[in-house]
């Protein structure tokens, strides 16, 4: 089929990119003038250079594709508007193309985020059926994104996967988790466990085509994300051990994170990048629980994960030492 894929040049966009290729599809990718392409430049992709806020270029792109993958969006911005100005805005734009120029479309597949939802209450598992309760602005605008999804599925064929927390080959958010473990600590926010639901790039990659797919997938929200829940300091000792390394575990007390958060915020208001750990992502970090159910995902799609969590840190750690982000 004719495939157009949003934010193909960042991390999860590319892997998807590359997937729906070896499937054997025809791709266009929307790009900015200055999209760095060097993830996907050796696949054969038709380009439409084009900008979320230009009507234009968004209905040429989406203009007699069969399928639509919209991955592009922001987890960082300095401002609070530019996380809608990313993930809400872009989402409503495009949506409005496919409405203007593209009537026989066979599936938008919106990649949203668990964040839309929000974190886990009492450690039980945030499903389908959740309440949107979400914590940052990030979450927000991943919120109302999915909420111009709902508006129009009655005129568009729409399927909203929500990934966790993603880790693999060429990701740099998680990456700053391995690259502290390799250089000898594992921070641990709190004092008692916290829990996490994860998922290897290729898993989630293999759940979003599977959603996109599906026919039972149409009109429906599905979290694609690791089939048990993980305490941070079990990944922290799995990853260790593949390192070969000994670390060492400290705790920091929550109201610290917000500390470390208020001193960053301010040193990137200096710097034309975001920080790295900010005020909204401090909201995140200090939660006890993010974990996602994927019951109704195994049952109505047949997903289930490919990779332990053993082999995929070591696949994502060998990739880290082969391309020098790990010395």
């Amino acid at each position: 089929m004719r495939v157009l894929i949003t934010g193909a040049t960042g991390f999860i966009g590319s892997h998807l990119t590359e997937q729906l290729h070896q499937g054997g599809h025809t791709l266009r990718c929307l790009i900015r003038k200055n999209s760095n392409l060097q993830w996907i430049k050796h696949l054969p992709i038709e380009y439409v250079e084009g900008d979320y806020f230009d009507p234009e270029s968004l209905r040429q792109a989406v203009r007699d594709v069969d399928l639509i993958y919209h991955s592009a969006g922001v987890t960082k911005a300095k401002t609070k508007a530019g996380y809608y100005e990313g993930n809400h805005l872009p989402t409503r734009n495009l949506l409005q193309a496919v409405l203007a120029s593209n009537q026989n479309l066979i599936r938008f597949v919106h990649i949203s985020s668990g964040a839309a939802v929000g974190p886990s209450a009492n450690n039980e598992a945030v499903n389908e059926s959740t309440p949107f309760h979400p914590i940052t602005t990030y979450g927000i605008s991943k919120k109302m994104a999915e909420e111009e999804c709902l508006n129009v599925m009655d005129k568009i064929p729409t399927t909203i996967v929500r990934p966790p927390a993603v880790y693999g080959p060429r990701d740099k958010d998680v990456f700053e988790f391995f690259n502290t473990m390799n250089k000898g600590l594992q921070p641990m926010i709190g004092f008692k466990d916290t829990y996490v639901s994860l998922i290897h790039i290729k898993d989630l990659i293999d759940g979003i085509i599977l959603a996109g797919e599906h026919p039972k997938a149409i009109g429906q929200t599905y979290f694609i994300s690791s089939e048990r829940y993980y305490k941070w300091k079990e990944l922290g000792e799995i990853t260790a051990r593949i390192l070969n390394k000994r670390v060492f575990r400290l705790r920091i007390p929550k109201t610290m994170i917000y500390t470390i958060a208020t001193v960053a915020e301010f040193l990137s208001s200096f710097s034309p990048k975001p920080a790295l750990i900010n005020l909204e992502k401090a909201k995140d970090m200090v939660q006890d629980a993010w974990i996602f159910s994927i019951e109704k995902a195994k049952k109505e799609l047949g997903f289930k994960e490919s990779l332990s969590i053993e082999e995929g840190i070591k696949e994502t750690v060998q990739w880290y030492r082969k391309h020098n982000w790990l010395k």
